[in-house]
């Protein structure tokens, strides 16, 4: 199948992008684009986990509820969240109310805490893993790699939940840690100046 596809303005972009209009919105401005910002990278890699076995644009329609509902993913404040807090998620119909990624959630904010503590923040934990380019594959080739199964390890050692190999490469492609836009996808390029000029934690 073709890797991408002729957007509205006439540029090629990834062909994932096509099938709904936010999807084009979050292609263009967010997915690729390198993060350093800690609650950013929570909530990605958050949403990454609820994602699974649903679609991305269930999520992504979702997520300005899932923020008000997490109190924008706050993880210092999520991680003292209570059993009233989960009754009160899973009464909420704006999220997705699945018990047990609602308690991974919190135990991951618990978990991030005991992260920062160690390691300074997650972004820099995250970011030591970034691949080097010379051993990247074909953009979209793939739902899992050799540095989200070595993240995906480390965060389950430390007691991470719904933090599979799949979900973390997502969380991977999201953030920026590896470039995966389509070759000849208007996009990637300027994704690729994003991390010239990013400043890595």
């Amino acid at each position: 199948m073709n890797k991408t596809w002729i957007a509205p303005d006439g540029q090629p972009r990834c062909h994932w992008c096509s099938t709904t209009p936010e999807y084009l919105a979050y292609h263009d401005e967010e997915w690729g684009q390198p993060v350093a910002d800690d609650r950013r990278l929570f909530e990605k890699l958050c949403l990454e986990g609820f994602q699974s076995g649903l679609s991305w644009r269930t999520i992504l329609s979702k997520r300005e509820n899932f923020r008000a509902a997490f109190h924008g993913f706050d993880f210092e404040r999520i991680a003292h969240y209570t059993e009233r807090d989960v009754l009160r998620l899973l009464d909420d119909a704006g999220i997705v109310r699945h018990r047990g990624k609602i308690e991974a959630v919190i135990n991951n904010a618990q978990r991030m805490l005991e992260l920062v503590d160690q390691e300074g923040s997650l972004a820099a934990f995250v970011w030591r893993l970034e691949p080097e380019v010379r051993t990247l594959v074909e953009p979209q080739t793939q739902s899992t790699s050799p540095a989200s199964v070595v993240l995906s390890k480390e965060l389950k050692q430390r007691g991470w939940k719904f933090v599979g190999p799949t979900t973390v490469y997502a969380f991977m492609q999201a953030m920026g840690l590896v470039n995966d836009h389509a070759t000849d996808c208007v996009v990637r390029a300027r994704v690729d100046l994003a991390r010239q000029a990013f400043r890595r934690p």
